[in-house]
């Protein structure tokens, strides 16, 4: 199995180590986004859950376009919020704004005492290159 990394040129900066993405087989995963504007080094979107919830959604759409994907290919997602009772309707009503209502992937959602940069929210996914009929997308 063929193993590629990516760095997408419209995601923002990581911020650590690590790829945006990783191809291996017929899946990409995706490292968790964080509200941070592409072009802008580390700086964060100001605002509530649901702006950084959009802002995280956003780059995970160019990290997803970068391989010829969308959204609708995403199979799993992993959220990870700082204020889950709090934060979680309004994450929510954002993130289910992005995918069609009769294709939505598997999630997680978990809440954890910090993210980098002291963001609220941060996601990460897992999308899938084949089709039904196995043939590549990407």
């Amino acid at each position: 199995m063929e193993i590629a990394f990516v760095m997408a040129e419209a995601a923002p900066q990581p911020v650590a180590p690590f790829s945006h993405a990783v191809r291996a087989g017929a899946f990409l995963f995706v490292t968790g986004q964080m509200p941070t504007l592409p072009g802008r080094g580390l700086e964060m979107i100001e605002g509530d859950c649901a702006r950084q919830t959009a802002q995280v959604m956003d780059n995970l759409a160019g990290v997803l376009q970068s391989q010829g994907l969308g959204l609708e290919r995403v199979v799993m997602a992993r959220v990870y919020l700082t204020h889950f009772q709090r934060d979680y309707v309004a994450m929510n009503a954002v993130y289910e704004s992005y995918f069609n209502p009769a294709r939505k992937p598997a999630r997680t959602c978990i809440g954890v005492t910090g993210l980098a940069l002291d963001a609220l929210v941060e996601i990460d996914l897992v999308a899938a290159f084949r089709d039904d009929a196995g043939e590549d997308t990407g």
